[in-house]
């Protein structure tokens, strides 16, 4: 059984890019399990936004890469549920990403993770902030990440 959480949790997502292809993880836990998204998990206490978007695109993928700028901040409030019976509320912090080494092998939160073309990628994602995140990085790409989050 899962611990209660009182407040929206912050968690950071990786829209990374391999020349024209854009890697997507399949999940292998909730929330959204089965279903296409990107890279990313919970921020640790005490752990730079940024140290956790390559922390968790490394976990998950065993992909390295040059993080970009941020890209936008979603959430996600979902009702309770079989799986959360008392409902959550995360917060999204996702960055933009150019991959820099490793073949993507799925592993702890992910139950498949593969670089896909573009078009593929939003026809797999179900999810409407998901379809968006991935649409926006493709006018960021190459830009410095400067003193974004």
């Amino acid at each position: 059984m899962q611990a209660k959480i009182e407040r929206p949790v912050p968690a950071v997502g990786v829209v990374c890019w391999r020349d024209d292809e854009v890697l997507l993880i399949r999940r292998g836990r909730e929330p959204r399990k089965g279903q296409w998204s990107i890279p990313g998990g919970k921020v640790e206490r005490f752990e730079p936004l940024k140290d956790t978007a390559l922390r968790e695109l490394r976990e998950e993928t065993g992909v390295e890469a040059r993080l970009g700028p941020l890209i936008a901040v979603y959430e996600i409030i979902e009702p309770g549920s079989e799986a959360h019976p008392e409902g959550f509320h995360l917060v999204l912090i996702d960055y933009v990403a150019e991959w820099t080494a490793g073949e993507p092998v799925a592993a702890d939160d992910a139950d498949e993770a593969r670089f896909v073309e573009y078009d593929e990628a939003l026809s797999l994602l179900i999810e409407d902030d998901l379809k968006d995140v991935v649409t926006r990085s493709r006018g960021l790409r190459g830009q410095n990440p400067g003193a974004d989050l």
